[in-house]
């Protein structure tokens, strides 16, 4: 996996009001990438669309790094003051958040519900969070390597949780009390430590929450998790759908409330991680949720 490759499968993003979304996956303004969706967006939403790039930190090499090192909740206080404070926003924005952006997004919409999150649309989200690091092209690569050995063997030590974007959403089935215990953010935004109603509550004003899995994806392990599917706790081997999960079953997050009236939708794309085509964007993402 190259360089560039390993920095877009981490990575927050951007937001917007009326027909705009909040985009994630690696720097807001990288023209080979979120950049370039802005350009599709702004071209087939019309000039009455607004779209605002959110920035996490004041230059691309600075995003690169809060995407590695920032505290992700400290990420979403700053997503949360960029949105408040933008008068275009007040009636609500749709957003868009791919790979990692998404489940920071999730947590605006959970954390944040002033002005308000229209629909939330997922594209390869880790929603359950994941439980492997990504393939890495070159193997020997140090960083890749301690990487691998921090969160394997120290993920939910408060330094590492403190310190590495990635051991925040990192998932050990095996470990599950480890986890719901030592995970600084994914724990919490999945009311997994304490019952937080006004993360189920906000989460339900959504109109729709679009959740977009990569059918091919060997990035996010588990892939299923983009579907907020996870391995059944006690091994890594056998996934456990959404549907049968205790979130699920004891609707700890509204997400059976929102299938049940129509607007939880799963959509699939074949394909490796982030890999889709502009025409199946424009068909099932612009023109359906966001025109």
């Amino acid at each position: 996996m190259e360089w560039y490759d390993f920095i877009k499968y981490f990575k927050l993003g951007q937001a917007t009001r009326k027909y705009s979304g909040i985009l994630s996956g690696d720097s807001c303004c990288n023209p080979l990438s979120l950049g370039r969706i802005v350009k599709v967006l702004q071209k087939n939403l019309g000039p009455d669309s607004y779209l605002k790039s959110l920035k996490i930190g004041k230059s691309f090499e600075q995003e690169i790094k809060n995407s590695f090192f920032m505290n992700i909740n400290l990420q979403v206080n700053d997503v949360c003051q960029q949105i408040s404070k933008d008068l275009k926003l007040t009636n609500g924005y749709n957003a868009i958040g791919f790979s990692q952006g998404a489940q920071f997004l999730r947590a605006v919409a959970q954390r944040c519900p002033n002005p308000p999150m229209l629909n939330l649309i997922s594209i390869g989200g880790q929603h359950q969070g994941v439980f492997g690091m990504p393939r890495c092209l070159y193997s020997s690569h140090k960083w890749c390597e301690y990487m691998r050995l921090v969160l394997n063997k120290e993920a939910y030590a408060k330094w590492v949780q403190d310190t590495l974007v990635q051991a925040e959403y990192w998932h050990d089935p095996i470990k599950e009390s480890d986890y719901i215990n030592g995970s600084n953010f994914l724990a919490d935004i999945n009311n997994e430590r304490v019952f937080n109603t006004n993360y189920r509550e906000n989460l339900l004003k959504l109109k729709n929450f679009i959740m977009v899995m990569f059918t091919n994806d060997t990035m996010v392990i588990p892939k299923e998790s983009e579907w907020f599917a996870f391995y059944s706790p006690g091994q890594d081997k056998e996934i456990m759908p959404l549907e049968h999960s205790v979130l699920y079953l004891t609707d700890r997050l509204g997400l059976k409330v929102l299938e049940e009236s129509g607007r939880l939708h799963f959509l699939s794309v074949p394909g490796n991680h982030l890999q889709f085509s502009e025409e199946w964007f424009l068909n099932e993402i612009v023109n359906k949720y966001l025109k």
